[in-house]
């Protein structure tokens, strides 16, 4: 159950009401976090979904985008964005395997995708500079436009993964695995 005082969709007006229609129009649906989000404050979730859309004409695939967001949720115990982000890195074209790989820190079958992974989980987790051996490793591999986009990345999962996380945002995805 929601901790924070999210009124119905029906109950949306204004600029809440016109983000929730552009997003049912786009999915189908409203996600419980997106109607969570825009419920309270529609600033913060037209800001996320700009963050989103941002990130679809970076440089990384969608794979990539998908690969952070679950390596970042897992670190941060965000069960909504594990069953959210689960669906979209199926849809985005990563297997079983590689989902396990990205969250748990094993092998995904792809060698890219396990240097990000290990590079965000290592940013999600620590505090203080990063270690320039590590910065040399994901250097080795994406550019440093890719890794501000990683970056950018992180940063739109982070938001998420809070709101979800203090308001204990009901699942309206399947469970992650």
């Amino acid at each position: 159950m929601s901790r924070l005082t999210i009124a119905p969709l029906s109950e949306a007006s204004g600029q809440a009401a016109q983000l929730f229609a552009a997003i049912k129009s786009a999915v189908g649906m409203v996600p419980n976090a997106y109607a969570g989000i825009g419920t309270l404050s529609p600033v913060a979730l037209e800001s996320a979904l700009h963050l989103d859309g941002a990130l679809r004409k970076s440089s990384l695939s969608a794979k990539e985008i998908e690969a952070v967001k679950l390596a970042v949720s897992q670190q941060a115990g965000c069960d909504y964005c594990l069953a959210a982000h689960t669906l979209m890195g199926r849809k985005a074209g990563l297997d079983a395997q590689a989902i396990q790989g990205v969250r748990h820190g094993q092998p995904s079958g792809d060698d890219r995708l396990d240097v990000l992974a290990d590079f965000v989980r290592g940013l999600a987790g620590t505090s203080g500079t990063v270690a320039a051996s590590v910065v040399e490793r994901v250097r080795a591999v994406y550019s440093d436009t890719q890794i501000v986009d990683i970056l950018l990345a992180v940063t739109a999962i982070t938001f998420t993964n809070l709101f979800n996380r203090v308001n204990d945002t009901v699942l309206d995805f399947p469970p992650a695995p």
